[in-house]
């Protein structure tokens, strides 16, 4: 019997199915430094300082990011505390929204079908299964553009007022969330469509809307007025100069790339939908004689080429360009059909993922005979493999990849469906196998430093050449990143441990050595 849902019942399910899937195994891996660890850990000071307008870190005020995103973790810290669930449950709600807001737009084009594609697109996409679980802005930064353009399509579409006037609230939230970069994407976007499509008095007529610029306004000012009041010069130094314009026009903190980064990154955070994104790229000449999908490539194309212009170079910076091309994915459904070599061409990259997941543990300690981690604190972080226990590992990314061949050889349906089905299992051996072993390598240790660390509460106790902010999480307790002195207890990479510094060791595991100095 086939399950037949009304349109009312499936569109909630186009948003609680992507947010189960994100909700899953999310407490099961420690948090990542650095970002997510600052994030925590400066929404966990909140509540220390009892200071909800400004963000400190370690102490130190952090003027990285605006205030939303905080806010929102801190709600869910009072709900149900200090834990990875509390720091999380913003990204992973902004996630599901993100599916259902991209289903929604899809769904009028091509269907219902379309809608449901496009929905297991941004759910199962590597980017997004990654960022949707993250501890940071991005996620809700995602949401809040797509949610943006998507609404300036429909008021260029139809000139009704009502999507213009929605999308100047979620341009005004994502000003809150992370910057100017919520206003430029859109602006941009929605100029260079209008004036490809000559246009440029609509687009005037959209961008000086005086009811909009009061919505903006009444939204951003009041929190960036109290922190302009709060930290006057510091925060437009840290936050407008150093976190803005100096974050495009140089380098922090060693995040450099060709101009060409974006060309590798993009299809690698479309995995495993890397032929789906091929057969889109195909069609683009002919897209753009449509106005929907020249609207669609501008958006991802601007975000590409702006970053890639940029001296800062992250991979989910392309995130922001990447919501058009699921969109662009799911409206080319059909364009597959269910011929056997295109079936095997659109499950072959999911395929090949699960591979490198099955042999991933046999990667890392092959890596490390070789000499190919240089850095050695991640040798003694990585080394650890051989003497963790991996027969849960192996058992769930060996099911995931049966599951995905029996999409490829007994099945007989679409290639999007066939499609689907290989991508959520590897987004389940991500979620669960992957990630968790990952973050057990990288970040087990440092979690366990931290929770060790809270016996000595009341001792003075410090970060030593080591920015680990997630250990002040775990501890509960602010941590300076200072050089340690006599009496201290200080966390620290036993590879920056000086040698002429008497110690008593307290914890150590891998790279990490939790001591008190001596003298």
């Amino acid at each position: 019997m086939t399950l037949r849902f009304s349109d009312r019942q499936l569109k909630w399910l186009l948003f609680l199915l992507p947010l189960a899937a994100f909700l899953l195994n999310l407490g099961g891996m420690p948090l990542f430094d650095v970002d997510e660890g600052a994030f925590s850990e400066a929404t966990r000071e909140m509540f220390e300082r009892h200071d909800f307008l400004s963000t400190w870190l370690n102490g130190a005020p952090r003027f990285d990011k605006p205030i939303l995103v905080y806010w929102f973790q801190a709600i869910f810290v009072a709900l149900i505390g200090v834990n990875e669930w509390a720091f999380r449950l913003p990204s992973v709600i902004s996630a599901a929204l993100w599916a259902w807001a991209t289903a929604m737009f899809v769904w009028p084009r091509v269907g219902r079908n379309g809608a449901i594609f496009a929905a297991t697109i941004v759910t199962t996409s590597l980017g997004v299964l990654i960022i949707g679980r993250a501890a940071t802005a991005d996620s809700l930064l995602n949401v809040l553009i797509a949610l943006a353009l998507f609404d300036s399509w429909r008021h260029l579409e139809s000139g009704q007022r009502a999507p213009l006037l929605r999308s100047y609230v979620w341009i005004g939230l994502g000003v809150l969330t992370k910057g100017p970069i919520a206003l430029l994407v859109p602006g941009a976007t929605t100029l260079i469509y209008c004036l490809t499509a000559r246009r440029f008095s609509d687009w005037l007529r959209s961008v000086f809307d005086w009811r909009g610029w009061l919505i903006l306004l009444a939204i951003t000012v009041p929190w960036y007025a109290a922190a302009l009041a709060i930290h006057g010069q510091a925060f437009i130094d840290g936050f407008i100069l150093k976190h803005n314009v100096e974050r495009f026009s140089g380098s922090m903190e060693g995040h450099s790339g060709s101009i060409f980064y974006y060309v590798a990154i993009v299809p690698a955070l479309l995995l495993p939908w890397l032929t789906w994104l091929l057969r889109s790229v195909r069609d683009i000449r002919s897209d753009f004689s449509d106005p929907l999908r020249r609207f669609l490539w501008i958006w991802s194309l601007f975000v590409i080429a702006f970053f890639s212009l940029s001296g800062t170079k992250l991979p989910h910076y392309a995130l922001y360009g990447c919501t058009p091309l699921f969109a662009l994915i799911a409206l080319n459904i059909d364009k597959l059909g269910t011929a056997t070599r295109s079936v095997r061409l659109a499950v072959l990259p999911a395929i090949l993922l699960l591979c490198i997941f099955v042999g991933l543990p046999s990667l890392l300690e092959d890596a490390l005979q070789r000499g190919w981690v240089k850095d050695a604190y991640y040798q003694l972080q990585l080394g650890r493999v051989s003497e963790l226990k991996l027969l849960g590992y192996h058992v769930i990314v060996l099911l995931c990849f049966a599951i995905s061949l029996q999409s490829l050889f007994t099945l007989h349906s679409e290639a999007w469906k066939r499609s689907a089905i290989a991508a959520s299992v590897c987004a389940l051996a991500v979620v669960a196998a992957v990630g968790p072993l990952t973050s057990e390598l990288l970040q087990g240790p440092v979690k366990r430093a931290g929770i060790a660390a809270r016996q000595y509460a009341g001792e003075p106790m410090v970060l030593w050449n080591f920015h680990a902010p997630s250990f002040s999480v775990y501890r509960e307790g602010v941590t300076p990143t200072v050089q340690a002195e006599a009496g201290q207890i200080a966390l620290t990479r036993v590879d920056r441990l000086p040698k002429d510094r008497k110690i008593e060791e307290l914890f150590r595991e891998g790279g990490v050595i939790l001591l008190r100095v001596k003298e």
